[in-house]
């Protein structure tokens, strides 16, 4: 597939990184598949590894409520959890978007992610340059900060008391950026921080 450059101020959504990032914003950013994915509204999903059995049985219960709804899911897909939440993402119809912590020069597309890019449903961005070609903490950290900076509404079903994740969550709702988590005794932490609990899609007040 083709290699797109796209310069930060050649869309709307990504001229308006800088107002998150700072001197972090990237000056170009490659894509691999559909553009016209940048206009949709988008939701991200982030989810540690880390995670209590319930809460991750509700969190694929809300993938599943996701993929039917249409609703356009942006997140790095990187944890074991988010990675199965892109396996169920992917047996529906609605646009992805696949954000790698790393730069994609040289990347192996893999072979589930091959029609789906065919067919103009994924779209695979990256903010980072050619020598990030393998995935670190640090570029994991960088990456999951631009996938929050493109969207306004970011969904952690989890995050243990005190962990990066919260912290993380504590700087999105800083950003005035709206954030779900799951409806659980276990998620009292984000919500007193000013999460939003939610049971399924109903509750989302997406767009």
């Amino acid at each position: 597939m083709e290699l797109i450059r796209l310069d930060k101020n050649e869309h709307s959504c990504l001229a308006s990184l800088g107002q998150y990032l700072g001197e972090l914003t990237p000056t170009t950013i490659t894509a691999i598949g559909n553009l016209d994915i940048l206009r949709n509204e988008t939701l991200a999903v982030f989810c540690s590894n880390k995670c209590p059995g319930g809460i991750i049985i509700k969190n694929y219960d809300l993938m599943r409520e996701l993929r039917e709804k249409g609703v356009t899911v942006i997140s790095g897909f990187h944890s074991a959890i988010e990675q199965e939440c892109l396996n169920i993402l992917l047996k529906g119809s609605q646009p992805i978007i696949y954000c790698p912590a790393r730069s994609l020069e040289g990347m192996m597309i893999k072979p589930e992610l091959r029609k789906p890019l065919e067919d103009g449903r994924l779209l695979i961005l990256s903010s980072f340059e050619t020598k990030h070609r393998r995935i670190s903490t640090g570029l994991a950290e960088t990456r999951n900060y631009f996938v929050a900076a493109l969207t306004e509404s970011i969904f952690i079903p989890y995050a243990a008391p005190e962990s990066k994740t919260q912290k993380f969550c504590t700087k999105l709702i800083t950003w005035n950026k709206v954030v779900y988590t799951v409806t659980d005794e276990r998620t009292i932490n984000l919500i007193s921080l000013g999460a939003r609990g939610v049971a399924g899609v109903a509750d989302l007040r997406l767009f």
